[in-house]
């Protein structure tokens, strides 16, 4: 988001964050598409000296069916979670053998419902693998390691620890062999996750050295997948993870051991957060101002049930009143309309807002609408993606027959005569 000198207004891919607001209605959710390219591409070009290169999008982090779409046309691939992202992800225009399928204690119904779709599929449990080799002993398989490594800022969103649920443990690579060569399951790749936030490039070359040794157990590998975590800035000097620094480490790292070991391997990532995070606004309507004895609170027209994150992570989205670029800033603190604590920032020094006046929360573009609610039986929010200069509707802000929607009302006798 920029501030148009011209006309003092606060714009978002060229389009006046006000407008928007005018034209779509609050709360809203804008995207950039260009952003989206700057991100993808920034990545790329950092690894731009591995010859084997894909870029799985991590797309829990935002589903819409036009960001989907958008990072297909850039090259990307899928990372998807669920049989119903896989669908999501098909219905967009990715080729199944673009989609990486990395479930967790999902049912074997659901497992074989993705199998059936031809997609790869990443295994994280020893079960699950026994399973695979049993019943589809021909079809591909990929292990999920968990490396033992703790990475990360948050204890939420770190999954590569000794008590995560996530991946077989490295200490199992033993079994895993068993496995593996007694009911010939074909391991076509080996991947890790420790989680978002990687704040050390260090701490990521540490786990690389783990899978690239679990990596050499197996010999007919067609790719090693690194999965992601990377950081982005919430704030005006937040640490980020510094890509040109990672993607030498990462390219000298992986073209040396594909000469060490003679193989020709893909390189993949899952970047999520750090494709779409910073290409999300979130708009929202102040109701109320309220002043109490210690707080004076700014009220809005949403809550944690459109925005989770601070609530669930203690999150922090940088917040600004768009109505009043040139106001003094003073002190809020940010709150929803749901009926329990509902807070989006503490202590928050924002240019001085009155009833009526948009404020925008930064970083929107990640785990926010794809996180959103109905709570409180309010509505979702509409979402808009701004490309090349104009505003795209890509979703429809809910209504009263969404509710009620899939609620049928069956002619019974509650105890009445």
């Amino acid at each position: 988001m920029q501030l148009n000198e011209t006309t003092q207004e606060y714009e978002i891919g060229g389009v006046s964050v006000l407008e928007l607001t005018h034209q779509f209605g609050t709360p809203l959710f804008v995207y950039d598409s260009a952003t989206i390219v700057s991100q993808y591409q920034k990545m790329t070009s950092a690894l731009s000296g591995v010859p084997r290169l894909k870029i799985n999008y991590a797309c829990k982090a935002l589903t819409n069916l036009t960001i989907l779409q958008l990072l297909h046309s850039l090259g990307a691939g899928l990372d998807a979670v669920s049989y119903q992202e896989i669908r999501l992800g098909l219905k967009a225009g990715f080729e199944p053998n673009d989609i990486i399928y990395t479930p967790n204690s999902v049912s074997i119904e659901e497992l074989e419902a993705a199998v059936a779709l031809g997609v790869k599929v990443n295994i994280d449990n020893i079960e699950t693998l026994e399973y695979m080799g049993v019943h589809h002993p021909k079809t591909p398989i990929c292990i999920r390691v968990n490396p033992h490594i703790m990475a990360g800022g948050n204890a939420n969103i770190s999954v590569g620890h000794i008590d995560s649920k996530f991946g077989i443990s490295i200490h199992q690579m033993p079994l895993v062999k068993r496995l593996v060569e007694t009911l010939h399951i074909n391991i076509e790749g080996v991947h890790m996750h420790t989680g978002s936030d990687i704040l050390d490039v260090d701490v990521f070359s540490h786990a690389a050295t783990l899978l690239f040794d679990v990596a050499k157990q197996f010999d007919n590998l067609q790719y090693i997948d690194f999965g992601s975590g990377f950081k982005v800035q919430y704030k005006p000097d937040d640490i980020e993870t510094d890509m040109e620094q990672f993607g030498e480490m990462m390219t000298t790292r992986f073209n040396d051991f594909c000469e060490e070991t003679g193989q020709e391997l893909t390189l993949m990532f899952e970047p999520g957060k750090y494709l779409v995070s910073e290409s999300g606004h979130f708009l929202a309507r102040t109701n109320l101002i309220k002043q109490t004895t210690s707080t004076v609170f700014a009220g809005l027209d949403t809550g944690f049930n459109h925005l989770i994150r601070p609530m669930f992570y203690g999150s922090h989205h940088t917040i600004k009143n768009v109505s009043n670029p040139a106001g003094k800033p003073k002190i809020y603190t940010v709150v929803g309309y749901i009926c329990e604590t509902d807070t989006f920032g503490w202590n928050r020094r924002i240019n001085q807002i009155k009833e009526g006046d948009i404020l925008c929360f930064l970083n929107a573009g990640a785990y926010c609408f794809s996180m959103a609610s109905n709570y409180n039986s309010r509505y979702r929010p509409a979402e808009v993606l701004v490309h090349q200069g104009k505003a795209h509707l890509i979703r429809e802000r809910e209504v009263f027959e969404d509710l009620v929607r899939n609620q049928p009302l069956p002619s019974l006798n509650f105890g009445q005569n």
